[in-house]
């Protein structure tokens, strides 16, 4: 029930209700003086839309076409599909019989148009429309079987127009004019007069491979042994289009309409049967004991999400294997174990703001390269002029140090005092003003070395008399 033209009205029931005089649109008084013990229940739209959401992801398991329309309807386009399962009328039986196992009743109608299936589903008793029979099929329908408002099919009856044939072969202009073209868009689009394009809920693959079995399976080395022959299917595929995969999913569909999917993602074009394989078990693996197989699992696809142009890398003479593929192999593993959002390497900015220089970004980057030489650290030829230890953001510290261009004599960091014996600089690093504005301040950087031997990469912020007359000293780094 809910609350419509201010008043508690019945907006579903079940099938027996309406014997007893209840249906959609009645007052819940009305509904309560013919049935005193009448069982009602608040409507809940979010509930429901998960209800919708989770019914469209089942309905995959039949083609991976499927929208949303409105609140309580679902579109699926099957073209080439009903073959699958013996035929339009085996198609439609299958799914009527598994949703009513599930405790679902539903209206369901097979037709060349989206338009025509939902004005039989909704307001006729087919359950298939044959090839080039629309205009037969829903002619005797009622006008709101053409999915308009109540107001257009008001205005319609008002001057005697009750059913789609009424409409059908009438002049157009003058319908147009006073009903609005609108009427005849629906009109054409349950004919197929004029072509309507669904939003498919989920992306389209690009590629899938799918293995349906007789009876379901529940053990994980069963899962696996799956995954593993869809992915060799696939191999072929991505060979005929030279294309590797990047990031493909695995969805398993219980047999009570639940669906499990697992997404992992290669950190360069992957086209190895084994190594695809091998991504989806650390995946698994990962989810230890929140893999619930229930009943079992009577389907499992392979879709290929993303897939970029396969380059093979140049092979080793002996060992016959690419150079990199072991560094590949690990991220992959990594990624699919870990998260490929928590495999991490550095990568350097333009800005000569020391704690801006580099920052940590996922290995499989957007362009989709994954590059072991990316950050290279060679091996100093002398000492380092920068710390191998950068603090994640400058430390203040309690600095002794003549002005104006003085290094400290002494400083305390982290209530520790420390007594400079040795120092290196100044570095003049100029403030980033078309970033931080002009008010922002330069930094004198100084090496320093206290009496135990420790060294210290720190800053004065601030140019004395030029840019401020009481200066601050941060902590910003530590040499080894």
């Amino acid at each position: 029930m809910d609350t419509e033209k201010n008043a508690v009205r019945i907006v579903a029931h079940e099938a027996h209700a309406a014997r007893l005089g209840i249906f959609n649109g009645q007052s819940l008084s009305d509904a309560r003086a013919l049935v005193p013990d009448l069982e009602c229940h608040s409507r809940d739209r979010s509930t429901e839309r998960e209800l919708l959401g989770s019914l469209a992801a089942w309905c995959e398991r039949y083609t991976p076409l499927v929208a949303l329309d409105g609140e309580d309807s679902l579109f699926m386009d099957v073209t080439g599909c009903t073959h699958l399962f013996g035929g339009e009328a085996s198609f439609i039986a299958d799914i009527e019989t598994r949703l009513a196992a599930q405790g679902f009743t539903i209206r369901t109608c097979l037709a060349d148009t989206a338009g025509a299936a939902w004005a039989m589903a909704r307001h006729g008793t087919g359950r298939v429309i044959a090839r080039d029979q629309h205009a037969q099929a829903i002619s005797a329908l009622p006008l709101a079987a053409l999915r308009l408002d109540a107001a257009l099919v008001k205005s319609l009856r008002r001057v005697g127009f009750k059913t789609v044939g009424c409409i059908a072969d009438l002049p157009r202009a003058p319908l147009a004019v006073r009903f609005g073209a609108h009427l005849l868009d629906r009109l054409d689009q349950a004919l197929g007069r004029q072509d309507e394009i669904i939003s498919p809920l989920m992306p389209v693959a690009e590629l899938a491979s799918e293995k349906r079995f007789a009876d379901p399976i529940v053990h994980e080395d069963d899962i696996k042994r799956g995954i593993g022959i869809l992915a060799g299917n696939i191999i072929h595929l991505l060979e005929r289009r030279d294309l590797g995969v990047r990031t493909c999913e695995v969805k398993l569909f219980r047999v009570d309409g639940e669906v499990l999917s697992l997404s992992v993602h290669a950190a360069n074009p992957l086209r190895d049967a084994d190594r695809i394989a091998a991504l989806f078990h650390e995946r698994l693996a990962r989810l230890h004991t929140d893999l619930d197989a229930g009943f079992g699992f009577d389907i499992l696809r392979l879709n290929i999400l993303q897939a970029d142009p396969f380059n093979g890398d140049q092979h080793d003479l002996v060992e016959r294997k690419d150079a990199g593929d072991s560094y590949g192999a690990l991220i992959d593993r990594l990624g699919a174990r870990l998260g490929t959002d928590r495999v991490l390497q550095f990568s350097f900015a333009d800005t000569h703001i020391p704690e801006r220089r580099f920052s940590l970004v996922p290995v499989s980057g957007r362009d989709g390269k994954t590059d072991p030489d990316q950050v290279t650290l060679p091996g100093p030829a002398h000492a380092p002029t920068r710390p191998l230890l950068l603090l994640e953001r400058p430390e203040p510290i309690d600095a002794v140090a003549q002005v104006p261009d003085s290094p400290p004599s002494r400083f305390r960091w982290r209530k520790v005092l420390y007594e400079i014996a040795r120092f290196e600089g100044p570095e003049r690093i100029a403030c980033e003003w078309w970033r931080d504005g002009r008010a922002s301040l330069s930094r004198d950087y100084f090496r320093v070395e206290d009496t135990q031997g420790y060294r210290f990469w720190l800053f004065r912020y601030g140019l004395y008399e030029r840019e401020t007359t009481r200066p601050d000293w941060y902590m910003h780094g530590l040499f080894s």
